[in-house]
């Protein structure tokens, strides 16, 4: 059975997550027979047996239509930038060009955890358009008591900048400073295939200037203030004695 569009919020690197092989002591390789497989979603190559982002993204992925079947997907930063099997996956799956888009989430965002998020979107019909969206909300959110919320605005914020990507209305480039990024393959391939956000996008923030007149005038009326209070104490404590 395949599918138009799969979404999900997977279990974050799931250890364990797939039968382990165990040749000569060697625990570390998960056991896959392409030919028990309909959907043959591991072609790419099989997700390291101690974090299965991968493999949810790659069941995903094999099981919507080819030229039109799209995903979305929750996932832990380190999706984006691990290395070894998880790079080598993730570099296929972008030279495939079937990534269109990364979203930075908040913190504290989900229960149970309080490690930023991502969302990877996915998508089968892109066609000619090699271009990845790199959106940064992670500091678009509404404070609550034990954790933090997306309010309608950050949603639609997201949603029309993605909405404006995938019609082609966006080039390639800063979109809007500190937020949205349009990169290209090759860029994506200069920076061996990480698609950690900060390499897109700008979330550099200048520290605001020091008045160092103003600090240390403030520094001298605290001192002021502190010797006044000394003294008041000084003058209580001897009519005690």
């Amino acid at each position: 059975m395949k599918f138009n569009t799969v979404v999900a919020n997977p279990p974050f690197s799931l250890d364990k997550w797939g039968k382990v092989e165990d040749k000569d002591g060697d625990k570390t390789t998960v056991s896959y027979d392409p030919e028990t497989d309909p959907y043959n979603r591991f072609w790419r190559g099989i997700p390291p047996k101690s974090k299965g982002d991968w493999a949810f993204i790659s069941h995903m992925i094999e099981t919507t239509y080819e030229g039109s079947g799209k995903v979305g997907v929750v996932v832990p930063h380190g999706v984006l930038f691990r290395g070894a099997s998880e790079g080598k996956i993730r570099q296929k799956t972008i030279e495939d060009n079937i990534l269109e888009a990364v979203i930075g989430l908040p913190a504290n965002l989900f229960y149970g955890t309080g490690i930023p998020a991502a969302i990877l979107v996915f998508n089968k019909g892109k066609e000619k358009n090699t271009n990845v969206l790199f959106i940064d909300s992670s500091k678009h959110f509404e404070s609550a008591k034990n954790q933090s919320k997306l309010r309608e605005t950050d949603i639609d914020h997201i949603v029309q900048t993605y909405r404006k990507f995938n019609s082609g209305k966006l080039k390639a480039g800063v979109v809007e400073e500190k937020y949205s990024y349009v990169a290209t393959f090759d860029e994506i391939k200069e920076n061996d295939f990480n698609l950690n956000i900060p390499r897109y996008v700008d979330t550099f923030e200048e520290e605001a200037e020091v008045d160092i007149a103003a600090v240390q005038k403030e520094i001298a009326k605290l001192e002021t203030e502190l010797k006044d209070v000394q003294l008041e104490m000084e003058k209580y404590l001897k009519e005690l004695i």
